[in-house]
């Protein structure tokens, strides 16, 4: 059972511009630590730090919308963290307010998955979010 999808399409020189301008102050406010370190350390190519942290921010907005929230009614930044498992595949863990609406939107006896996608193409970085419901014995691994 689908219980929200949320798409979001950031432009990577918006967040370069940011980052120029608030620095540590942005980053520690918008990035977990798991997706710093991630993003930080993105120096194959030129850009490619950046496009990281433009990624992330596209799957926080588009996670807050299919949790149906947007970054309000308790639901903040670093509380939907993107996260990536051994072979690469971008994962969401929430925690806090986004944890919670999880909860409460979630159908008694079932299980909630959310599910990420994340790419770019300069200056675009995409993500979609879709947050399904299986019976409770399906489980995911988190970090």
């Amino acid at each position: 059972m689908i219980l929200g999808i949320g798409a979001d399409l950031a432009d990577i020189r918006r967040v370069e511009a940011t980052i120029a301008r608030f620095g540590e102050r942005f980053l520690d406010r918008v990035f977990t630590d798991v997706e710093q370190l991630r993003s930080e350390r993105r120096t194959d190519h030129k850009g490619a730090r950046v496009a990281s942290y433009a990624k992330r921010w596209a799957a926080k907005e588009a996670c807050a919308k299919a949790l149906g929230t947007g970054l309000r009614m308790g639901v903040a930044w670093r509380e939907m963290g993107v996260f990536n498992l051994a072979s690469g595949q971008p994962c969401m863990k929430l925690t806090g307010g986004a944890a919670q609406r999880l909860s409460d939107m979630t159908p008694p006896g079932m299980a909630a998955l959310v599910h990420v996608t994340i790419t770019d193409d300069h200056p675009w970085a995409q993500a979609f979010v879709v947050i399904e419901a299986r019976p409770a014995a399906s489980s995911r691994p988190s970090p």
